[in-house]
């Protein structure tokens, strides 16, 4: 359904996950009492967990907060972090046996907190790139999709690359979307066209006032969190989306520092997970199930590094 587009930038736009179709008719519950979706020890795989964690008891699952839902971001007493990614993690932490603590970061120390160990795992929307393999074991659970989120009622649609050609576009600094929306901006103005006036946001927040009062065009950024905002907002739209992947689909996987021992013991809960259902009920809780994957990959193919 996504089809890859980085590759061959003339291709025009898939049309998945719109706002309306996604989360048309959700009814979740926001609060800091969650009574999370829960899967009960498999001591076979709890047993591949390295010592080193088992004796902690203990799964410290880095991500950021700063997204909108449905992703990660903070319930309505603003300290208790929910979404489907924290769904997600519960479900694994339950898988290997190990009590869940999550951890928030920003992006970048985010990962900061994976070199140092002070994060067993990170599950924050992070896309699987050839450059991140080098320094990180990824194990699959939701595939990669992108959208261009703008003020509701205009005409403007994203369809390729030269669409944003002198446009003032939002992203998140140090994102694969941020490499994608460079990419396209350096190819545009060699074609003789306008660059992209690219701005940076940390928080929805901040990117969404900067939309409602026209200081930006458009925000690039995860089609789950678009598609949640246009829908239960009322004041923004998808005006386009698409696989973040350029030559091959992008997935979005459980992060771990590279040979640390967890990532195949994860691997393997994600996919017990996935067959007995509890995975597709979590993402059916967040209107996410046209992301979901079949089984869970190991390090997979990437986003190219260029």
């Amino acid at each position: 359904m996504r089809k890859p587009l980085l590759a061959a930038l003339a291709l025009v736009l898939a049309a998945c996950g719109t706002a309306e179709s996604e989360p048309a008719g959700l009814n979740v519950n926001l609060g800091p009492d969650q009574n999370r979706v829960t899967a009960a020890k498999d001591d076979k795989i709890a047993a591949k967990v390295p010592e080193k964690f088992r004796a902690k008891g203990e799964l410290v699952i880095g991500g950021s907060a700063g997204t909108a839902p449905p992703l990660r971001f903070y319930a309505t007493d603003d300290k208790t972090v929910i979404g489907v990614e924290t769904d997600v993690a519960v479900l694994v932490a339950g898988v290997l046996g190990l009590k869940p603590r999550l951890e928030v970061a920003s992006w970048e120390n985010l990962f900061v907190g994976l070199d140092s160990g002070s994060f067993d795992v990170g599950l924050s929307n992070i896309t699987v790139t050839e450059a991140r393999k080098e320094k990180y074991d990824f194990a699959t659970y939701r595939l990669d999709t992108l959208a261009f989120e703008a003020k509701k009622g205009g005409t403007w649609k994203v369809k390729e690359p030269k669409d944003v050609a002198g446009k003032v576009i939002a992203v998140t600094s140090g994102t694969n979307q941020e490499k994608i929306l460079v990419d396209w901006s350096t190819q545009n103005v060699a074609a003789g066209l306008k660059a992209t006036d690219i701005k940076y946001f940390q928080n929805s927040s901040d990117y969404y006032l900067a939309l409602q009062s026209g200081r930006i065009d458009a925000y690039l950024g995860p089609n789950p969190t678009s598609a949640y905002h246009a829908a239960t907002s009322g004041q923004t739209e998808v005006i386009g989306n698409f696989s973040g992947g350029a030559s091959v689909q992008g997935k979005i996987a459980v992060t771990t520092k590279k040979d640390n021992g967890l990532i195949a013991p994860v691997q393997e809960a994600l996919n017990q997970l996935i067959a007995n259902g509890k995975y597709a009920e979590v993402l059916k809780r967040w209107g996410l199930s046209d992301e979901a994957v079949p089984t869970s990959e190991l390090n997979p193919v990437g986003l190219p590094k260029s």
